[in-house]
């Protein structure tokens, strides 16, 4: 009795194992580990994302800051907007792409989506990095980075995921069946 529960126990393992494995694959039936990590994996290609228009955003904000003594609330305005295009153009070909959907709306609704997202997280930008430096005495730099992370993971990530980049399963059509 003692063999047959410890050799039951190993085959379970082992599955685990196999499914831990194999869990960054797209499988056709799709276990709830599998979808928590697919989640997770679009979760950081995101923030990878975010993270490359944000470091293009955050340079261009102190160059034209330091260098052309721009007002650093306007600087944000156009690194962000530098920023906004580069996180558009990953996020649209890379991060939200998945085989077997397709995104819900045009390219041009998902443009109209995401300028709205972009000006809203531009007005949090900036009227947080405001507030927090002169009302908390922090350098900008220090505030908009503080700044960005609340508003890049509590309001862009989701905003962008379920309404400018939502995805619908594809839908075959007759001739591609025959």
């Amino acid at each position: 009795m003692f063999a047959i529960k410890k050799k039951e126990n190993t085959i379970i393992t082992n599955r685990l194992f196999e499914r831990i494995a194999f869990s960054g694959k797209v499988l056709e039936n799709k276990t709830v580990s599998n979808k928590l990590f697919e989640k997770i994996f679009i979760f950081g290609k995101a923030q990878v994302s975010a993270f490359i228009g944000g470091v293009s955003d955050y340079a261009i904000m102190v160059f034209a800051t330091e260098f052309f003594h721009v007002h650093y609330t306007i600087s944000i305005a156009i690194g962000g907007t530098i920023g906004a295009i580069v996180n558009f153009s990953l996020n649209r070909k890379w991060t939200f792409q998945s085989k077997g959907f397709t995104y819900k709306h045009s390219i041009n609704k998902q443009l109209i989506k995401f300028v709205l997202v972009v000006l809203n997280s531009i007005l949090l930008k900036s009227s947080g990095t405001y507030f927090i430096t002169n009302f908390l005495k922090i350098d900008y730099k220090i505030s908009r980075i503080f700044v960005d992370l609340v508003v890049s993971i509590a309001i862009n990530y989701t905003l962008q995921k379920y309404w400018v980049f939502k995805n619908v399963k594809r839908v075959k059509s007759i001739e591609s069946v025959k």
